[in-house]
């Protein structure tokens, strides 16, 4: 045992020892072969945007562009200092590009005034209507007519934010523009992507990252003169925001009236013209440049604007170039780790490599340098559970079966609907004894609950548990979930929360090396989450109480997945009403939950039916073999 321990201390610390000398290296290359020059480009409106350039030595051949707009700095900022690595991986900056990276209207060293996911102006009539499509095509007008050696193409990428502004270069592009990679993009803040789901509130990314991101500052500034991070009282964040009360006692006693953004959380609870005008999906027509959309299945941030990014260009631009690839993938994993595991499961190949040498760089290559061959599949997916590469001509893929899997009495789970007649599940839902997200105790939201055990969470008598029998033959679902419940409360709202869990053999041999003692047998390792909030089920911006008492449906899209459950497995269902403090707590009365008291949080019974009549059940499509 003291050996195994030895060796496992050796090769974490050539471990790091080799990605502090990778570090190195990639530092030095930047400063041998790049020139950094750094520029204030003034857009239509008279604005100056601050940008760093990173230019080829090389001049024996021209370059295209590749740029990177982000509201998250720059930085290093003087024209001696460097960044340690450029582009999303090394191979790019070895591959040679002018990078380009701009800090977005209103942030850091840019004029201007920041406005959080800027609304589209659809009907320009002077040069004081801007957008982010317009300020990216200045910034590539300037950069074409104005850094030499350049080639006359241009191409975007970014994660998360960034992808966002990725995404807003699609609008009336400018005509150097040829490759667009959003990836993990922010597109709608109030049905799926980090600060809402389905029109609730996600209470500790919003919380965290705006009490960091959104307060005010004196610009222009640099990062080292900007805001500190937040010091949470109580490291435990289950208890940190339970023991707030509310979200209306949180912003009183944090932020008052000092972050504008929390201010119009408050002031928009519905889905009201402040939110429709900050989804840019009604915008991407006539798209011209090449798209490759980019994602991770178990991405907690922004899963949902992949899917609905990649989807809503195919269908309003049915001849452009839009391609799709996912992996397993946290937030920006795909280029952030080997990609071979996440949280405690094992993928069995490095696939973020395998991403970054097929799909990123080539792509880049071949529409920027008219070099290589690039022919991917329309969707490239990996699916988990099988581990396997899929290329598909569509997504969701055509060869495929729609089914629904009944929830049954006694907690099973079956593709046969319930026969009988008056059945259902009967439990007590506690707002002030919440469910929690994960197990254990965090400071922070942690990434790795997307794929997590649900044990802990089974265990729970708030919980409801429905699984098949075992699998006799392996079942790919592959595309959208759909769940249908048919449900009734006491109260007079809930939310709704549904999990697919893929649940292993009890004879599952434990990794190898198991520092953290995993007991693989039986682990109940989550493929999808959603929640719903009940008030919202046949509107989101017209809220409907639900009558106490009375048989409700409540129907709502899960994101995406391509996950294969093997022979030997099991499918499972867990549905609950909390999920903290990932979502805020239902107080399980219709109200405006953002001016909730904490003696506005009661119990509630509920009830799960699943009957002849009454069939609760998750709509799943299932890829043939």
């Amino acid at each position: 045992m003291a050996r195994i321990k030895f060796l496992w201390l050796v090769a974490i610390n050539i471990f790091t020892f080799s990605s502090l000398f990778a570090q190195q290296s990639d530092s030095a290359y930047v400063k041998e072969n790049y020139t950094k020059i750094e520029r204030s480009i003034t857009m239509r409106d008279g604005v100056k945007l601050f940008t760093s350039i990173y230019i080829p030595k090389d001049k024996t051949k021209k370059y295209p562009f590749l740029i990177n707009r982000t509201p998250y700095t720059v930085a290093p900022y003087g024209a001696d200092k460097y960044k340690t690595s450029l582009g999303n991986f090394p191979a790019m900056m070895r591959e040679g590009f002018i990078f380009v990276y701009q800090d977005v209207r209103g942030k850091w060293m840019s004029e201007g005034t920041f406005e959080d996911i800027r609304p589209q102006v659809v009907n320009k009539k002077s040069k004081k209507d801007i957008d982010e499509s317009t300020d990216t095509y200045d910034t590539i007008d300037w950069l074409v007519k104005n850094i030499e050696n350049n080639n006359g193409k241009a191409g975007i990428y970014g994660i998360s934010y960034p992808g966002f502004y990725s995404t807003t270069s699609l609008p009336g592009s400018h005509p150097a523009l040829k490759a667009v990679s959003p990836q993990a993009p922010v597109t709608d803040w109030y049905r799926g992507d980090d600060f809402h789901h389905n029109g609730t509130l996600f209470l500790a990314d919003a919380f965290s990252f705006m009490s960091i991101f959104g307060v005010p500052r004196p610009m222009p500034i640099t990062p080292d003169k900007g805001p500190k991070g937040f010091e949470f009282p109580i490291q435990d964040n289950y208890r940190f925001y339970l023991e707030s009360g509310s979200v209306k006692n949180l912003k009183d006693k944090y932020f008052a009236d000092s972050i504008k953004f929390w201010n119009d959380l408050f002031a928009h609870p519905n889905l009201d013209t402040f939110w429709q005008a900050r989804n840019i999906q009604p915008h991407l027509v006539n798209v011209k440049p090449a798209v490759m959309v980019v994602g991770g299945f178990f991405d907690a941030e922004d899963a949902y604007g992949t899917f609905a990014t990649y989807k809503t260009i195919e269908k309003q631009n049915p001849k452009a170039s839009n391609i799709l690839v996912m992996g397993p993938w946290y937030h920006g994993g795909w280029v952030r780790s080997t990609g071979s595991s996440f949280g405690d499961i094992e993928f069995g190949q490095p696939t973020s490599t395998y991403y970054q040498e097929n799909f990123e760089l080539p792509f880049f290559k071949h529409y920027l340098k008219g070099e290589g061959d690039f022919n991917p599949a329309e969707a490239n997916i990996f699916v988990t559970g099988s581990n396997q590469w899929k290329k598909f001509s569509t997504w969701p893929p055509k060869d495929t079966e729609t089914k629904n899997l009944y929830l049954q009495p006694n907690g099973k789970l079956s593709f046969e609907k319930v026969q009988r007649t008056d059945s259902w599940d009967e439990y007590v839902s506690d707002p002030n004894s919440p469910i929690p997200y994960q197990d254990g105790v965090q400071a922070r939201r942690t990434r790795e609950y997307m794929i997590d055990d649900q044990r802990f969470a089974a265990r729970r008598p708030d919980v409801k548990v429905y699984q098949t029998d075992t699998l006799t033959e392996d079942i790919t679902l592959t595309g959208s979930l759909l769940a249908n419940l048919v449900v009734s409360t006491t109260g007079s709202d809930a939310d709704y929360v549904v999990k697919l869990i893929d649940v292993y053999p009890e004879n599952t041999p434990n990794p190898a090396t198991n520092p953290k003692n995993l007991i693989m047998g039986g682990y109940q390792m989550l493929v999808r989450g959603e929640i719903m909030r009940g008030k919202y089920r046949n509107s989101f911006e017209k809220p409907e109480a639900i009558n106490p008492g009375e048989i409700t449906k409540v129907n709502y899209a899960l994101p995406d997945v391509a996950h294969t459950f093997k022979k030997g497995h099991r499918i499972m269902i867990q549905i609950q009403n909390s999920w903290f403090p990932l979502a805020d707590r239902n107080p399980q009365k219709f109200m405006d939950i953002y001016q909730a008291e904490p003696s506005d949080f009661q119990k509630a019974t509920h009830r799960i039916f699943h009957d002849v009549h009454n069939s609760s059940s998750l709509t799943v499509t299932v890829l043939k073999q």
